[in-house]
């Protein structure tokens, strides 16, 4: 038989940031990287931010889609934590990313074009919405595809921020 090499996909949150520090609308926003191999990427590499507020998004989307197929759980939203922010931060952090790896290893829930577009490209949540429903000025691949070639997602980690 012939050799067929595994499909591989690794995603990871990381590099928390607080975005509007110290303004009533601060939130924090977290890096997701992916690296595959798989044919069900469009971009075999993208980088991009998202809050938590979109991942409960994503998730409702991928539960009302999915059918019977259960979705992962995402980590809390605790308002009564106990423990220092950064402690919090971190543990959303790493529930963030084991959400997601379940997700991505998942055949159905990969075959939901706002997944792609949630980890592929810089859309925001309505604009996903738009582009699923092809009332976009984009297909979802393009979008993704624009957003590989722009690159921004590279930019981004190389600014030295302020």
């Amino acid at each position: 038989a012939a050799f067929v090499p595994q499909e591989l996909t690794t995603v990871r949150v990381q590099d928390p940031r607080v975005q509007n520090e110290g303004s009533w609308n601060s939130y924090v926003d977290y890096k997701i990287f992916l690296h595959t191999n798989s044919k069900a990427f469009t971009a075999k590499t993208s980088c991009v931010r998202r809050r938590y507020r979109e991942f409960v998004w994503l998730r409702r989307q991928l539960q009302r889609n999915a059918g019977l197929v259960p979705v992962p759980e995402l980590p809390g939203k605790s308002t009564f934590f106990v423990g220092s922010t950064d402690e919090f931060i971190e543990k959303r952090r790493q529930g963030l990313q084991q959400f997601l790896e379940k997700v991505v290893q998942n055949v159905v829930l990969l075959s939901d074009s706002r997944l792609h577009l949630f980890l592929q490209s810089q859309l925001s949540v309505p604009e996903i919405e738009a582009c699923v429903q092809g009332q976009g000025s984009q297909t979802v691949t393009d979008a993704i595809l624009h957003y590989a070639m722009s690159r921004c997602g590279w930019v981004q980690e190389q600014e030295s921020r302020p």
